[in-house]
């Protein structure tokens, strides 16, 4: 299975693949503009073609059966402008349809387009950016299909939360999609033990999860790229907030522990945490291999709808019509891995007096983090700190 990745970033969608496949996939180009990013795919894909701006790619290789593009969500995330799918960052995706186009053109087409983003796409302007989307595969004949799914069905503690969309013109999306759901995870699977949460927000928004992280971002409300923090309840008092190190993001997003610390540009913390929260998540792209190479059919049912406001989580389409897909957001249910047993929670950073000041603020103003002993124990750690630290 040839692939090649616009907007690759570190590569994630390639590296799943070749998770699932082994040497049966071969990344053929990647193209990337960010150079940091860059400086990762050149250490971690050796002897791959790599292109630095998908405004001016003229050629692509011949015989790909994927094409993936993971196009910035900058303008679409809730975490960002949400300036729509016309932003000047997220407006990128119409060189993907300009690159199926060429494929079109030189090679007599592609079997598979991957995109992958940000749930929030599908109610943004009252639904028009997944509209534009749907337009322009169909015009160029392609049927669709897409899924939300939550990383935490691959058994990692991340709740992230992204639309996979995959689009072909000669074979059935559908059977790639929805060939399996095993419904959300049951809640006893959970512990008890740690709860993330985002000390960048506390007055509109928390990003509250248990057993788990909330999605990693590559920034946040105010500017800040940087990891969740962590709740450690029966942690003594001095840890009972901690922060997440470069290594743990990168663990939780299916990479290599150091997978971005690849040169000179990638040394800076915040860059990497960029990087990261950027990325594809490694085991949902590995899923998405897996089931291109085996699929398995439709499982689930579909009704007809019409298009009005904010998109369903699953859908179908093609020739003008779609059809809402009634799947949950897990396909699966991958072993899990406790929070604290991929984290190490005793010896990760604490939360600085300066952080926890700012988040507490930003707490008492608004009525978020009332889990029970949540705001307790940040008033019994704010309290023991010197004076001189509020």
């Amino acid at each position: 299975m040839k692939l090649a990745g616009l907007f690759a970033g570190i590569g994630g969608i390639e590296l799943g693949f070749h998770q699932a496949l082994g040497s049966a996939a071969r990344t053929e180009l990647l193209c990337e503009c960010w150079e940091p990013a860059r400086q990762v795919l050149g250490r971690r894909f050796p002897g791959v073609a790599l292109h630095p701006d998908v405004r001016e790619l003229r050629e692509l290789p011949h015989g790909l059966d994927v094409l993936a593009a993971g196009f910035p969500c900058t303008d679409l995330s809730q975490a960002g402008r949400t300036a729509g799918i016309g932003g000047r960052q997220s407006g990128l995706v119409a060189h993907v349809f300009e690159a199926l186009r060429l494929l079109d053109s030189r090679s007599g087409g592609l079997p598979w387009l991957l995109v992958e983003n940000v749930p929030n796409m599908l109610a943004l302007d009252k639904g028009r950016a997944m509209a534009y989307l749907v337009e322009e595969l169909e015009a160029l004949g392609y049927r669709w299909a897409y899924r939300v799914v939550d990383t935490r069905f691959t058994g990692l503690p991340q709740r992230r939360r992204r639309v996979i969309l995959v689009a072909s013109r000669t074979e059935d999306p559908r059977a790639v999609l929805f060939g399996d759901d095993a419904g959300p995870r049951p809640q006893d699977e959970l512990k008890a033990d740690a709860f993330g949460f985002y000390w960048t927000e506390g007055k509109g928004g928390l990003g509250w999860a248990q057993d788990a992280v909330p999605t990693l971002k590559g920034g946040s409300t105010i500017g800040i790229p940087s990891s969740p923090a962590v709740w450690v309840p029966e942690a003594d008092l001095a840890r009972r907030f901690v922060t997440l190190r470069v290594e743990d993001a990168e663990a939780l997003q299916g990479f290599d522990r150091g997978w971005t610390d690849a040169g000179e540009m990638t040394r800076k913390r915040g860059t990497r945490f960029k990087l990261v929260g950027n990325a594809v998540t490694t085991r949902v792209a590995r899923w998405v291999a897996a089931s291109l190479a085996w699929p398995k059919g439709m499982v689930a049912d579909s009704t007809l709808w019409t298009p009005s406001g904010a998109w369903p989580t699953a859908a179908w389409g093609e020739a003008g019509t779609v059809h809402r897909v009634d799947v949950s957001e897990f396909p699966m249910h991958a072993p899990y891995e406790h929070l604290g047993e991929l984290v190490d929670l005793p010896t990760a950073p604490p939360l600085s007096d300066r952080a926890l000041n700012g988040f507490r603020n930003r707490l008492l103003r608004g009525n978020l983090g009332r889990h029970p002993g949540f705001r307790d124990d940040i008033d019994e750690v704010f309290g023991s700190r010197p004076l001189s630290t509020k």
